[in-house]
């Protein structure tokens, strides 16, 4: 049983408290029949990902930096979680922070959820999708106006997609 399926098993005992990165009631929902393709076990989620997205996304990992090739995409259009396509950032709002990952200034709205992590000690702000928990990297405080912020994200968590004509 993985630390998720662990959490979520509380949060249903506890009346469907939501997990922090988690849409609220998602994983009291997730015990259900017929839940969506985002709720999937441990091996489901192997078959679905790529090795190097599976330990990103589902066990927190990092990919080396300058290894995406997300971090040259320059198109206008949309990144998505690898796992469950859920839109999270708009191109409008990519930047190159020079730290070797895909970066931005702001996600979409309702696109995240956030944690803390103390995996180094020193706290950070893990964030995470907010439809299937996939892991996508960490938020800082050294980012561009207008919101001052860095979201790094693993570029093998996302998919682009992009604008039409």
């Amino acid at each position: 049983m993985t630390r998720r399926d662990l959490l979520a098993r509380v949060s249903r005992a506890l009346g469907g408290l939501a997990l922090p990165f988690l849409p609220a009631g998602a994983a009291a929902a997730a015990s259900k029949a017929g839940e969506p393709a985002w709720q999937l076990s441990e091996a489901e989620w192997k078959r679905r990902l790529s090795a190097p997205a599976f330990a990103v996304l589902r066990q927190e990992g990092t990919e080396r930096p300058f290894s995406s090739p997300l971090n040259a995409e320059k198109r206008q259009g949309t990144y998505h979680c690898a796992g469950c396509d859920l839109p999270l950032f708009s191109a409008k709002s990519k930047y190159d922070s020079g730290t070797g990952w895909p970066s931005f200034w702001q996600p979409l709205p309702g696109a995240v959820g956030t944690k803390v992590d103390f995996k180094l000690i020193v706290p950070r702000t893990e964030y995470h999708c907010r439809r299937c928990g996939g892991h996508q990297g960490h938020v800082f405080k050294d980012g561009p106006r207008p919101t001052g912020k860095r979201y790094c994200n693993n570029g093998v968590a996302l998919t682009f997609k992009p604008a039409k004509g």
